[in-house]
């Protein structure tokens, strides 16, 4: 289907840099640059809802272990010579 269309100099030029990267076609470019957009433009169905469930792995109790010292519980867990 042959349409006229006026395109702002800003999209031409983004258009024109799309061509040299791409290597395709004026037209071509066109076309794939129009269908990605309208089909991101499409309301999206919800996704369901990702939850994430806690677990505890101990670093607390361990961590009061050492008084707070974060350095004798890395010690501890990677061995003295963790740096």
């Amino acid at each position: 289907m042959r349409k006229t269309l006026t395109i702002d100099d800003d999209v031409a030029k983004l258009l024109e840099d799309e061509v040299r990267r791409s290597g395709d076609t004026f037209k071509g470019t066109v076309n794939r640059v129009l269908v990605r957009g309208l089909i991101a433009g499409r309301k999206q169905e919800p996704q369901k809802r990702f939850v994430v469930t806690p677990h505890s792995l101990g670093v607390g109790e361990m961590l009061d272990r050492h008084n707070g010292k974060v350095s004798a519980l890395i010690e501890e867990l990677e061995g003295p010579f963790y740096r």
